[in-house]
């Protein structure tokens, strides 16, 4: 048999279902190492069908069933979003001292070697190696036919087949509420680039309401704000606002730094966990020193009517509810019908292969990986120590999960992923922050340097850690931009406005 006939002509698919960390980092590696496979199978499917450019390619077109065996390789991220968000800026993108399109990585052009669907995955039919997926154009035909559908039908949502020959699944997680009685209407939530803006311009938008309005109880409301969760996400965010709306009152006549009131509500017993006892008591006595009320071993019971009330029985009448509680697996994990822990997340070898089933592999905030560097020994029947669910691990194991199907691809075995934590850093607003790290404890000025080179090192292209360094030189030479444009939430509004299918609150 000749050579020719031994490589099958259809390309091998890896299909990466989230554009996350573990997603991008996990395409980059692969793209830089399956380089010459990637350029290959461009050309065979150039060959096959020179006019089709869609990412999807054609339908029911064969894709081979082994890395090891193909020619060639085809990545594919499957994201809602065309974006990577680099999460750890996003308080800084709240506060105005990082551009929000610099928080953010196209993925286009970081992955030119991949093709990049903006959707997301429905379903997973692992047996068959296919997953259901919807994408824009799919949502724009289902939207469609439910307004041609008759009262009370409601179409089965269109999808489209993937196949695959490899399975990544790295969709990250989704914020974790619970059954409090308001919180969907009136909370807001801090995980994606849209949230964090749109409260930077919500906490001006209450300024303004503050200053404009002569009823007390309105003024009070307004210049209330309320966290719920002392974790990374949750103290960072009320830290870098709360500095923002502190300078911002020097600009108005009738509001002072005193008028505002930061309520922060944490259910444990200490606040950032991650950074130690010592450095998490040294964050709640910085932040108590700026007058920021910190309710430890509390929870908020209802949120109704823009009322915060909480578990010690106290009453916060507050027009900004922020809720950072914790975080849950995505949604699909449990549609994918791959072996799950207690907690919904995938269970994954130390190699970052789904536990039990070949061609699918995870990491990250959706994976269970045991970790290898663990002092403690589970005890009989419990479970072993876990990776911890934060960034540090997510990039390392994106890299390692990278190595280990390149490895498959080449017919050799993968390795086991093993890391140390190094240890946890944290602002709490501009110059200040706390840090343990490889055993050493820092706090302040030191602390927050730290927190900012360790994430220049860490987002990635030198194009956004050159755009981010320019405007961190450029804010500490100007000053602050207190500007709210909530309006861009709705850019729509003037125009239907004027056309007069919007009325005025003014208009009779």
């Amino acid at each position: 048999m000749t050579k020719a006939t031994k490589e099958p002509a259809e390309p091998a698919r890896i299909l990466v279902v989230g554009g996350g960390y573990v997603g991008m980092y996990t395409a980059l590696r692969l793209q830089r190492r399956l380089k010459q496979r990637l350029r290959h199978a461009a050309g065979v499917v150039e060959a096959a069908a020179p006019d089709a450019p869609d990412a999807l390619g054609t339908p029911g077109a064969p894709v081979a069933s082994s890395l090891e065996s193909a020619a060639g390789v085809i990545i594919t991220i499957l994201d809602p979003d065309p974006y990577m968000t680099y999460q750890p800026f996003l308080p800084e993108a709240a506060a105005g001292s990082i551009s929000p399109r610099h928080v953010v990585v196209p993925l286009r052009r970081v992955l030119p070697d991949c093709q990049v669907i903006v959707g997301e995955a429905r379903t997973i039919d692992h047996a068959r190696r296919v997953a259901h997926i919807s994408t824009l154009a799919t949502e724009e035909a289902d939207a469609a036919r439910a307004g041609r559908a008759a009262p009370g039908e409601y179409p089965e949502p269109q999808t489209l087949e993937l196949p695959y020959t490899e399975l990544v699944l790295a969709p990250g997680s989704v914020a974790r509420t619970l059954p409090v009685p308001g919180l969907a209407e009136h909370g807001i939530g801090f995980k994606t680039v849209e949230e964090a803006i749109g409260l930077r311009n919500h906490v001006l938008e209450q300024l303004d309401i503050a200053s404009s309005t002569r009823d007390p109880a309105l003024r009070d409301a307004a210049l209330t704000f309320v966290f719920v969760g002392g974790g990374y996400a949750g103290v960072e965010a009320l830290a870098e606002l709360e500095d923002m709306a502190r300078y911002a009152c020097r600009y108005y006549h009738n509001i002072t730094a005193d008028d505002l009131r930061f309520l922060l509500v944490e259910a444990s017993d200490r606040i950032l966990p991650e950074v130690g006892a010592e450095m998490g008591g040294y964050a709640l006595r910085e932040l108590r020193a700026r007058n920021i009320d910190v309710r430890l071993e509390t929870r908020l019971d209802s949120c109704e009517n823009r009322v915060a009330v909480l578990s010690d029985g106290s009453r916060h009448p507050a027009r900004t509810l922020v809720w950072t509680a914790g975080v849950k697996p995505h949604p699909l994990l449990a549609r994918t019908g791959l072996p799950v822990t207690g907690r919904g997340k995938l269970k994954c070898a130390a190699t970052l292969r789904v536990e039990g089933t070949e061609h699918a592999w995870s990491a990250g905030d959706a994976a269970a990986v045991p970790d290898l560097t663990a002092d403690t020994e589970p005890t009989d029947g419990a479970e072993p120590p876990l990776c911890a669910p934060n960034a540090q691990h997510a990039v390392r194991q994106a890299r390692s999960l990278a190595d280990n199907l390149a490895a498959v691809g080449e017919g050799r075995e993968p390795t086991p992923y093993r890391h140390s934590y190094a240890g946890s850093v944290a602002s709490l607003g501009l110059h200040k922050g706390v840090a343990h790290v490889y055993g050493r404890k820092l706090k302040g000025y030191p602390a927050w340097f730290m927190h900012r080179a360790y994430h220049l090192s860490r987002v990635p292209t030198f194009n956004r850690k050159a755009r981010v360094l320019a405007e961190w030189v450029l804010s500490g030479l100007f000053k602050r931009e207190i500007v709210s444009l909530g309006s861009l939430e709705h850019p729509r509004a003037e125009f239907e406005s004027a056309a007069g299918t919007v009325r005025r609150p003014d208009e009779n």
